[in-house]
């Protein structure tokens, strides 16, 4: 009989409920921030670190997951009896987590020389509960029975084709992490320019800039509507965001022209907050197929 872990990282997003409620093992990312080290969903809640961010005199640092820790993990999972890991990632362009997770597989060769644990490692190609949210119900599958490969399979056709629009009203974090050029986080405090984000397959591009904050939200779903594929009109997307008050006028206007509500609301955590900065909000929707 087999015996199924689901592994991924702290990026994920995944609320602390439906981490309990599915057993879902969450190694977690290092943040530093003003010389200080955090351990990103035990030091801090979400509205906390937004709080931290914008007092801070820096910008974040964050450390990813590294192949010893994953390597200790897979141990575990030997130890425990375990047959299979299905193990997703933070997108593998924009973090070294996927390749840290690869080498552990080389190490546990070397730790437990006669393992049979089958670690289906996925790369999901984007940040936070934009894979955090398949990875439950990858979770939820598996606990009713559903095959690993089936759910494997699943999880890199939502990959294929989860898409981002995104703004930030502050633009340090992203001026920091090369989301946009520093010319561009220059131009765009000076105007009062935000930028209108797309972010697929880890690439991110501008893809339009509006004068202030009102316009923000119109702008974000103009974006989408160019490339949401739903053939059967049964339109499904979710909506992330720090704390910021603006996501309320986006949720209404994205009721308006989609015809429902967000399937989700979700608060962006740590590792992706480093990024984007404490004021930020997307729109996750499904494109056409990239793979």
């Amino acid at each position: 009989m087999r015996k199924i872990a689901i592994l991924t990282d702290s990026a994920c997003d995944i609320p602390p409920e439906l981490e309990k409620q599915y057993d879902i093992d969450i190694l977690p990312f290092v943040i530093t921030l003003d010389g200080v080290s955090y351990v990103e969903r035990r030091d801090f809640g979400f509205d906390e670190f937004y709080q931290m961010l914008r007092a801070a005199q820096g910008v974040p640092s964050t450390a990813q997951v590294t192949a010893i820790q994953f390597c200790e993990q897979y141990c575990k999972y030997v130890d425990e009896g375990y047959t299979d890991v299905v193990h997703v990632t933070i997108n593998s362009t924009g973090s070294g987590t996927y390749d840290a997770a690869v080498l552990a597989q080389n190490m546990l060769r070397e730790e437990r020389p006669d393992h049979k644990l089958n670690i289906h490692l996925i790369d999901s190609h984007t940040y936070s509960y934009v894979y955090g949210a398949p990875v439950v119900q990858a979770a939820r599958r598996l606990r009713n029975g559903a095959e690993v490969g089936y759910v494997c399979a699943e999880l890199e056709a939502a990959f294929a084709r989860q898409e981002i629009v995104l703004s930030a009203f502050s633009l340090k974090q992203m001026k920091k992490s090369g989301r946009i050029s520093a010319a561009a986080a220059f131009a765009g405090e000076l105007l009062g320019l935000r930028p209108i984000i797309s972010l697929i397959d880890g690439v991110t591009k501008v893809e339009d800039k509006v004068r202030g904050d009102a316009a923000v939200p119109a702008a974000m779903i103009k974006q989408v509507r160019k490339r949401m594929d739903y053939p059967d009109g049964d339109v499904h997307y979710m909506l992330g965001c720090t704390d910021i008050p603006n996501v309320k006028e986006l949720e209404k206007l994205c009721r308006k022209e989609f015809g429902r509500g967000p399937d989700a609301v979700f608060k962006l955590g740590a590792a992706v907050a480093s990024n984007t900065g404490p004021d930020a909000m997307a729109i996750v929707y499904q494109g056409v197929p990239r793979r």
